[in-house]
C-alpha cells in the first residue's frame, strides 16, 4: 500500500514553496510562481502523484499552467509521471532519457512490480530536456534554476532559486548520506563537486529529498564525510582490501564517520550502511588510482 502524501514546510522556508512528503520514502516539492505552478518529482506511484495533485489544490493558482521537473531517473521520484495529463510539459536533463534507454530502467520496474502498489506503473519519461550545466525557469517573481548535479546520478538536476536564497537539492544532498553513482572515481568527484557546487551557493535551505531536512549544515557534514574517509583510506597500508570488509573495521564504520540519528529504523540504517560500502569502495578505487576527488577546504 502507497504511504500518505501530507503537505510539509520548515522555519522560514517561503510559502510559495511546499513540501509534498510521502512518509518517509521520499519528498517531492510544489513552487507557485507568477506565471506558472512548478512540481519537482512526482513521487514513486500514479497513485502517489493523484494524491499530491489533489492536496495541492489549495495552494496551485488555476490561472496557470502546471510544469513538472524531474530531478533524475530513480523509481522513487518519477513513476508518479505516468498519472500526469500527457499534456503536461516534464523537464530534464538530457542524460535522464539516456536512463532511460537501459535495460536497467525495465529491469527495475519488472523487480518493483511483484509489490502490488507497482503493478499500475508505466515508464512515462521527460518530454522536454536540457543538456549542458544549467536551464532556467522565468516564473516572474521566482527564478527556477536547473543546476545539473551529477555524481550521485549522471542525470541528477538540482533546483536554486535565487530570490528566497533556497536550492532543493533533491539527492545531491543526504541526510546522513548521500551514495555515489558507481565505483568509478570519475563519479565519486563528480558528487564532491556537485556538493562544493551546492556549498557555493550559500542557501538559507537546502531542501533534502531524503532525511527531512532544509538545514545547509547538512551540505558540509556530508562533503566532511568524504573528507574523512579520503584520510583515513589515505592511511591504510594496503588499500587493496574489499570495501565490505573494512566497512566493518573500527573508524571505518558508518556511525564513526558521521553522526547518525538514534532513533532511526533498522531498515533505514541498514540502507544507509549499504550507501557507505558503495562510496567506500570508489573511495578505494579513487585512491588506488591516485584521484584527487575533494579539496582541503573540509579536513576533518
Amino acid at each position: 500500500m502507497d504511504p500518505t502524501v501530507n503537505l510539509a514546510t520548515y522555519p522560514g522556508l517561503d510559502a510559495r514553496i511546499v513540501i509534498l512528503r510521502a512518509a518517509d520514502e521520499v519528498d517531492a516539492v510544489f513552487i507557485r510562481t507568477e506565471r506558472c505552478n512548478v512540481l519537482l518529482d512526482t513521487l514513486a506511484t500514479p497513485a502517489l502523484c493523484r494524491q499530491a495533485l489533489d492536496r495541492l489544490a489549495g495552494h496551485m493558482a488555476a490561472d496557470r499552467p502546471l510544469l513538472v521537473i524531474n530531478s533524475h531517473m530513480d523509481w522513487d521520484h518519477f513513476w508518479g509521471n505516468a498519472a500526469l495529463d500527457r499534456r503536461i510539459p516534464i523537464v530534464a536533463h538530457d542524460a535522464a532519457l539516456e536512463r532511460l534507454r537501459q535495460p536497467a530502467a525495465l529491469q527495475i520496474l519488472d523487480e518493483k512490480r511483484q509489490e502490488q502498489r507497482f503493478r499500475d506503473v508505466e515508464i512515462f519519461g521527460p518530454t522536454l530536456t536540457f543538456g549542458g550545466e544549467t536551464m532556467t525557469i522565468h516564473g516572474g517573481d521566482l527564478t527556477l534554476k536547473l543546476i545539473h548535479t551529477p555524481g550521485h546520478t549522471p542525470d541528477h538536476v538540482a533546483v536554486w532559486i535565487p530570490q528566497v536564497r533556497t536550492c532543493l537539492a533533491v539527492d545531491a544532498v543526504e541526510f546522513p548520506i548521500p551514495e555515489v553513482w558507481s565505483s568509478n572515481p570519475a563519479d565519486l568527484r563528480a558528487l564532491c563537486a556537485s556538493l562544493m557546487r551546492i556549498h557555493g551557493l550559500q542557501a538559507d535551505h537546502v531542501v533534502l529529498a531524503h532525511g527531512q531536512s532544509a538545514d545547509p549544515a547538512v551540505v558540509d557534514a556530508n562533503l566532511r564525510y568524504f573528507s574523512r574517509l579520503r584520510d583515513r583510506v589515505a592511511g591504510l597500508s594496503d588499500i587493496g582490501v574489499d570495501a565490505s570488509v573494512l566497512a566493518g573495521r573500527s573508524d571505518f564504520q558508518l556511525q564513526d564517520l558521521v553522526a547518525m540519528p538514534k532513533h532511526m529504523p533498522d531498515e533505514m540504517r541498514a540502507f544507509y550502511e549499504s550507501c557507505h560500502r558503495s562510496n567506500l569502495a570508489a573511495v578505494l578505487e579513487a585512491c588506488s588510482a591516485g584521484v584527487e576527488f575533494i579539496g582541503d577546504d573540509f579536513d576533518a
